[in-house]
């Protein structure tokens, strides 16, 4: 065995990416805005009274006033990390979730995607799986290596997202947080730059027109498109 092999495959050409700094991600169902107290609070906190089971499994939230969710708003607008963005579904035109980066690592060349909710208008819609689509493009085209997803073990419908979403498990941290006076083990995922090409593809294949008939249904699944790449 070489000497290379024992410590670890040497990097070259790799240098630490930015942080994240896009005010801006819009694609074709979807816009992401840097949040902003001022502009995106009234439209997000109406979406978020639709269901209160959205931050169940949150270390914030439910917020019953439009003046509590506007100050924590305002607290979140002005951290880099969390780097917080305001989802609208171009197709209602409304802002209808949260999405950050977190735990950003550039000397690593690793970020987290988090603190996501998606309240229930844009749950299971092109504009949803679109939004995660862009924080992953901007993460590996900016030069990072690793893409990360986190979620409490026990929150079985993200654990399915990730999987959908083309992220491979890695594990579980026992007792990794105490969130809200209750023990939460952590489920691990991520997406490495190796694999990105071939998910973007899959992403792009399915975010297609085509893909959908005249009602808006799926033609093919972004779980067939990305089942094979999380299993080679």
């Amino acid at each position: 065995m070489g000497r290379d092999a024992e410590l670890g495959r040497r990097l070259t050409n790799w240098t630490p990416p930015p942080r994240p700094s896009e005010p801006v991600l819009e694609g074709r169902y979807v816009r992401l805005e840097r949040l902003d107290a001022r502009h995106h609070v009234d439209e997000l906190h109406q979406a978020n009274l639709l269901d209160a089971s959205i931050w169940n499994y949150m270390s914030i939230g439910p917020f019953s006033t439009v003046a509590a969710y506007s100050e924590w708003a305002r607290q979140a607008a002005a951290l880099g990390d969390p780097y917080y963005y305001a989802i609208q579904n171009l197709e209602s035109g409304q802002f209808e979730g949260v999405a950050s980066y977190l735990r950003t690592k550039p000397e690593m060349g690793v970020v987290e995607v988090g603190s996501i909710v998606f309240t229930p208008p844009l749950q299971r819609t092109r504009a949803a799986t679109e939004a995660m689509f862009l924080m992953m493009q901007w993460a590996f085209e900016a030069g990072y290596r690793r893409f990360e997803w986190k979620c409490d073990a026990l929150n079985i419908p993200s654990r399915r997202a990730a999987l959908r979403l083309g992220f491979r498990f890695e594990g579980i941290f026992r007792q990794h947080m105490v969130i809200k006076g209750r023990n939460r083990d952590t489920a691990w995922f991520a997406v490495i730059d190796s694999e990105w090409p071939a998910l973007k593809t899959a992403y792009e294949t399915w975010l297609e027109p085509e893909n959908f008939d005249a009602n808006g249904q799926q033609r093919s699944s972004l779980s067939e498109l990305t089942k094979s790449l999380c299993s080679a």
